[in-house]
């Protein structure tokens, strides 16, 4: 993790300060909107996000997943004591897009002092058809921890 100025996130401006040098710059995602429930993420379609055949690739919508889900997961923790790392992630893709803007909706379905459990919808921002639905956990790692 990037070194932060801050040790607890909790705007949206802090949270937008854990994208860069990061996969999700790369891809040009964006945070859309953040609370102590939700997160908001949007990406570009492009050429980097494609498999061969033109479509969105499905280790793209994992990394969307991931993504909201881990920084999400910052979201109110003292980050100077512990950090969360991704522990199990699964997803079903339902359908593809080949163009527009991708959004990951992720959702807190469970918080604990250990765990942080969410689910995730990818959804083709345009037509608003859901591509892909994931649930990632979380698991906080005392920084004093090995």
């Amino acid at each position: 993790m990037a070194s932060l100025l801050f040790s607890m996130i909790n705007t949206l401006e802090q949270i937008r300060a854990l994208i860069p040098n990061t996969a999700v710059e790369a891809l040009g995602v964006e945070i859309v909107s953040v609370d102590s429930q939700h997160i908001l993420l949007r990406m570009p379609m492009s050429d980097r996000a494609r498999q061969p055949m033109g479509l969105l690739h499905g280790g793209i919508s994992m990394v969307l997943a991931e993504s909201a889900a881990s920084m999400h997961a910052c979201w109110e923790i003292d980050l100077s004591r512990f950090v969360p790392v991704g522990v199990e992630i699964n997803g079903s893709h339902l359908r593809s897009a080949s163009e527009g803007h991708i959004l990951a909706k992720g959702t807190v379905i469970r918080r604990s002092p250990k765990l942080a459990v969410h689910n995730v919808e990818i959804i083709h921002e345009e037509t608003n058809r859901l591509l892909c639905v994931s649930r990632v956990t979380n698991f906080y790692k005392a920084l004093d921890e090995s």
